[in-house]
């Protein structure tokens, strides 16, 4: 526990003679704060004044006012099990609230750090996925603080988001993001507390979205309606690529010796994938005026075609007209498919063609154990085209089914 003690520091005699007395705190390390007195060493006996100062009755009934304050402090925080936890910078902000003449700062509540945090955020999308969480905080404690989010905080805000209807991997993520500002206020020295160390945030597993080879077969030959042509040919791209994302592959405007290369949106992880022959008859047949593909050349904003796509890949199958005017039911292949599946398509197939997990990592731009750096640069690309040279050659070699015959993914 903390200790603290009047100390004359005589080490500097000011003007009119005086030397400044002070109180010693002892914690993790040791700080000074200002008592507002001074005394001469005649008139200061080590624990108050001598009754050679002036008024010294007054002056040593608050002098120990303001030690019991300070003493009471640091045994409520001892009671609390977080003097151990807190540091020199913590514990001085605390204490100074009982020197003379201090005037209380605006409190600073969690939202604002989490608003700071956001700041120094670059991304559009990080910024927004943090922006929510703040109106989670908000609507839930508008004023909580470091101090105030315990472990008893963390479980009522989660069941607060739970009952409002949220599933578990979605009010996980907003755990997920308060836990990133506790990370950075710890490291900028704001605060020592940490109630993640004994609240852990829970994670449900969900269904794998992926198609079997059998499925992209289906899918590849279907007899498409006119409009979702194109979203499947894109969707088929997107394999054909690695499983590349919407706006990776959109935002490309060259094939340089016959590969593609960018740097990911997400990661900012650089990619080169070469462009097999599959891959060209569907950029051939979408060329592009100023892009790779047309996509950007006819919409403005990427996600309006993504929303689309994810619309028409969903009602990808039999129609059937009925009534007078001839209304469509439809009877979806893949209900839930979206462009997402293209990646977990591709390393799923991958994985059932043995491929080793260290080449499907590479591939995807993951990380292999414990390195910083994407081993995608530094990893054999040659390997990474042959297995993707491989899933191509394996889901050729499936023949078309049909959709009465084949077993759908359940989700």
């Amino acid at each position: 526990m903390a200790t603290i003690k009047f100390y004359l520091d005589t080490r500097r005699e000011k003007k009119d003679g005086l030397f400044p007395l002070k109180l010693n705190v002892h914690n993790k390390g040791t700080f000074f704060l200002s008592t507002g007195y001074s005394a001469t060493q005649e008139k200061w006996n080590g624990t108050e004044f001598t009754n050679k100062e002036a008024n010294y009755k007054t002056k040593n009934a608050a002098l120990r006012r303001m030690l019991n304050d300070m003493e009471n402090a640091i045994f409520r925080l001892e009671m609390d099990g977080k003097s151990k936890e807190t540091s020199d910078k913590s514990l001085k902000a605390i204490l100074e609230k009982y020197l003379p003449g201090y005037v209380q700062e605006k409190t600073k509540f969690f939202t604002d750090y989490i608003t700071d945090f956001i700041n120094l955020k670059d991304k559009p999308g990080t910024k927004t996925v943090y922006t929510s969480t703040l109106n989670k905080i908000i609507e839930f404690d508008r004023t909580c603080t470091f101090d105030t989010m315990d472990i008893d905080w963390m479980r009522r805000f989660e069941k607060h988001m739970k009952d409002s209807g949220m599933k578990v991997n979605a009010y996980a993520l907003h755990l997920r993001n308060i836990r990133a500002v506790f990370n950075y206020a710890i490291d900028e020295d704001i605060t020592t507390l940490y109630p993640f160390r004994k609240f852990k945030i829970k994670k449900e597993e969900t269904a794998k979205r992926s198609l079997t080879a059998k499925q992209v077969a289906l899918l590849r030959d279907y007899k498409c309606e006119e409009y979702q042509e194109r979203y499947r040919d894109i969707f088929m791209l997107m394999l054909y690529l690695i499983g590349i994302n919407a706006v990776d592959l959109f935002n490309l405007k060259q094939i340089i010796n016959g590969r593609i290369e960018y740097h990911r949106a997400k990661t900012s992880k650089l990619y080169s994938i070469k462009v097999e022959p599959e891959a060209m008859k569907i950029i051939e047949k979408y060329r592009g005026k100023d892009w790779l593909i047309n996509i950007l050349d006819e919409y403005g904003n990427y996600k309006d075609f993504l929303h689309r796509m994810g619309i028409g890949l969903k009602q990808i199958g039999p129609v059937i007209r009925t009534g007078l005017g001839g209304k469509k039911n439809r009877e979806p292949i893949f209900p839930e498919i979206s462009s997402y599946w293209a990646r977990h398509t591709w390393a799923t197939i991958a994985a059932e063609l043995d491929i080793p997990k260290e080449t499907i990592s590479a591939a995807l731009g993951h990380e292999i154990g414990s390195e910083v750096t994407s081993i995608y640069i530094n990893f054999d690309r040659k390997k990474i085209d042959e297995a993707n040279r491989k899933v191509i050659d394996y889901l050729n070699a499936v023949k078309s089914v049909s959709y009465t015959h084949l077993t759908l993914p359940t989700t």
